[in-house]
Order: structure tokens, then C-alpha cells, then sequence
């Protein structure tokens, strides 16, 4: 029986595409029930409609501008993701904290990737803050992880790692891309170990 996958995305959706090809290319038995973005216009939202994939736009502000709590944005959102009957929720740069009002309804079954080696630069940026602390003589290498989503910020227990060296002449951009490739193959090999 073909799994399925809810992807929620903020941005580009470059991981959301890497897992399409997947898909398409037969290495990733699996499907995806639908796309979430809580930014209208993420890109993330072009590419689930050429693969013909259901999308929903949910943005937070609507609940923020109504003084509604986070909680009650998270609790509504486990209900839309709730509604395509998930077996693995993949955050794929989806920017925003989920609270236990959405982990709660899918128990160890949410995956986050993260730009980062776990321990490392928690949070936005990552890429950018590993890149200036290469410069500052205080890495030499970064990496990516694939972890379950707990509260807490990318601190929940990981699934999948892979370094990524930084090069003395890199820019920002050729390290962004490199570790964008190594993503896109950590992320098809973690959902693969989830669905197990």
C-alpha cells in the first residue's frame, strides 16, 4: 500500500520538488496527499499544481490580526493536514513553530528538515550563520539533518545527517547550493527510513 505524505512549505519548495522526483523516478513509494504553505506566494505552491497535487493556503495572519492564539492556528492546521489522512507529515522549509496543538494529533510521525549538523545553528539562517562562522576560524564543515519535530526548536531526535564541507574560497551561494543538493538526497532517504 502506497504511504502518503503531507508537505507543508513556506518558500521555494526545492525540497517539495526533490521528493516529486523521487516519486516520478520510482525511488520513493509514496504519494502526497497535499501541499500546505502558509505563504501564498511560495513557489512551493506552483510546483504542487504542475504535479497535479492538492494545495492549501493557510497563513497565519489572519488569526494573529484577530488576536486568536497560536495554539488555535496550529489546531486548525492539524485539522486541514488531518483531512488527507497522513502516515508522515515532512516539513520541507516550513517557517513557522508548531506547537503541541498540531504535534499532538500526528505523534512521532512529523519530520523537519534543517540546514544544520544537529547541535548547530537551531533556527533561521543556518546556512548563512555556519557560512559567517567558517569565516570566523569556528567550523570547518556544516551539514543537514532530518529530525522529529518537538517543540522545541530542531532539537527533536534525528533520523539522518550528512556534512557538508565549506571551501576556503566558497561564496554564500555555491555553499547554499551545495548544501541544497545534499538535502534534496538526505530528505528522500529520511522520509524512505520513516515509511520503513
Amino acid at each position: 500500500m502506497t504511504q502518503r505524505l503531507a508537505v507543508l512549505i513556506s518558500g521555494s519548495g526545492s525540497n517539495l520538488q526533490a521528493i516529486i522526483d523521487a516519486m516520478a523516478a520510482g525511488r520513493l513509494a509514496a504519494q502526497i496527499g497535499v501541499v500546505v504553505s502558509n505563504r501564498r506566494e511560495a513557489f512551493g505552491l506552483v510546483r504542487a499544481a504542475r504535479a497535479g497535487i492538492p494545495r492549501l493556503y493557510f497563513p497565519y495572519k489572519p488569526y494573529k490580526d484577530a488576536g486568536r492564539p497560536r495554539e488555535q492556528y496550529d489546531a486548525d492546521l492539524a485539522e486541514q493536514v488531518a483531512a488527507c489522512a497522513p502516515d508522515l507529515v515532512v516539513l520541507a522549509g516550513w517557517m513557522h513553530v508548531l506547537s503541541p496543538a498540531f504535534l499532538d494529533r500526528f505523534p512521532g510521525r512529523v519530520l523537519n528538515l534543517h540546514p544544520a549538523l544537529p547541535g548547530q545553528f537551531a533556527g533561521t539562517h543556518a546556512i548563512q550563520r555556519a557560512y559567517e562562522a567558517f569565516q570566523q576560524g569556528e567550523i570547518d564543515q556544516t551539514g543537514a539533518m532530518v529530525h522529529w519535530v518537538v517543540p522545541e526548536v530542531d532539537a527533536g531526535p534525528v533520523l539522518a545527517s550528512v556534512q557538508v564541507p565549506i571551501y576556503p574560497g566558497d561564496s554564500l551561494e555555491e555553499l547554499e547550493a551545495r548544501m541544497h543538493a545534499a538535502e534534496h538526497r538526505l530528505l528522500i532517504e529520511a522520509i524512505e527510513a520513516a515509511l520503513g
